[in-house]
C-alpha cells in the first residue's frame, strides 16, 4: 500500500514582515483544501512556526516546524527544526547544522536575486537536501524551469511550495509525496522529511497572477522599510532612555548636593 500525502512546505505566518495570517487561519485554509500538512516558514524566526505545529493536529494535519532563514549566501527552507539556525552564516555550515539537528534543507526559489535566492556558482557549493523547483510566486515560470534543470541534473529531489504571504494562496503550489507501507493513522512528521530526503516527490501547482506579485514585492518592501525603521525607533529611544539614566547617574555622583 502507497500513501500519498500533499503538503505545502513554504508558508509565512503574521510573524514575517511582510504577511499577515496567523497560524490558525492558514491551518484552516490548508485542511479545507485538502492538504495533509502545511510548514510555516516565517523569515529568521520560529514562534509561530513551533505553535502552528502544535496545532496542527486539531485541525487535521500532520504538525511540522520550520524557518526561512537568511544564510550569507541567500534564503534556506529549514524544516523539521525546533530551534532558530544561525542568520547570516555560510549556506553550507546552515545545511550542516539543519541536517545535524534532523531537519531537511531545502533551497527555495534559487537563482532569483531580487529574492534572496542562491547564486548558482554558490549553490555549486552546496549540498541541500531539496530544491524548491516551483515556486508559486516567481514573475515568470523561467527561474522554476531552471531550478528543475538544476535539480534534475544534479540528483536532487524537488519539491513545490506557494511561499504564501496571504491565506488564499496556501496550496497554490504544492508537493505530492509516495509514501509506500504506511497509513495515514500512522503518519508523522519524521515520515514525512525521511520521504523528501529520498526523493519520493511530485511537484503540482500554479504560479500566482503576475499583478498580485508585483503588489506583493512592493508593499513587502513597504513593510520591511517600516519594520526595519520601528524597529530602529524602538532601539534609538532604548539608547536615547540608556544615556539618560546615565548621564542621571553622573549628575547624582558630582552633584554638592548629594
Amino acid at each position: 500500500m502507497t500513501l500519498t500525502v500533499t503538503i505545502d512546505p513554504h508558508v509565512h505566518s503574521a510573524a514575517s514582515y511582510d504577511a499577515d495570517d496567523p497560524a490558525e487561519l492558514l491551518l484552516e485554509q490548508a485542511a479545507e483544501i485538502g492538504l495533509d500538512a502545511i510548514i510555516v516558514t516565517d523569515h529568521d524566526v520560529l514562534h509561530e512556526s513551533l505553535r502552528a505545529a502544535d496545532l496542527a493536529p486539531r485541525y487535521g494535519l500532520i504538525g511540522i516546524p520550520g524557518v526561512e532563514v537568511s544564510t550569507a549566501d541567500g534564503h534556506l527552507l529549514a524544516i523539521g527544526v525546533t530551534s532558530l539556525p544561525p542568520r547570516r552564516a555560510p549556506m553550507t555550515k546552515t545545511v550542516s547544522w539543519v541536517r545535524d539537528r534532523g531537519g531537511v534543507a531545502i533551497v527555495p526559489h534559487p537563482f532569483q536575486r531580487s529574492r534572496h535566492g542562491v547564486r548558482k556558482r554558490r549553490l555549486q557549493q552546496v549540498d541541500p537536501d531539496a530544491i524548491e523547483v516551483y515556486n508559486s510566486w516567481v514573475f515568470t515560470g523561467r527561474k522554476n524551469r531552471r531550478a528543475r534543470q538544476y535539480a534534475e541534473v544534479n540528483g536532487y529531489p524537488g519539491v513545490a511550495g506557494s511561499d504564501a504571504h496571504k491565506v488564499g494562496y496556501v496550496g497554490r503550489a504544492y508537493t505530492e509525496i509516495e509514501i509506500p507501507e504506511i497509513t495515514r493513522s500512522t503518519l508523522t512528521a519524521d515520515v514525512i522529511l525521511d520521504a523528501i530526503r529520498e526523493g519520493a516527490t511530485q511537484v503540482e501547482g500554479r504560479r500566482t497572477p503576475i499583478s498580485t506579485s508585483t503588489r506583493h514585492y512592493l508593499n513587502a518592501g513597504i513593510h520591511k522599510s517600516g519594520f526595519y525603521a520601528k524597529r530602529g525607533a524602538l532601539r534609538g529611544g532604548a539608547l536615547a532612555k540608556t544615556g539618560m539614566i546615565g548621564a542621571g547617574r553622573l549628575l547624582y555622583y558630582v552633584s554638592p548636593f548629594s
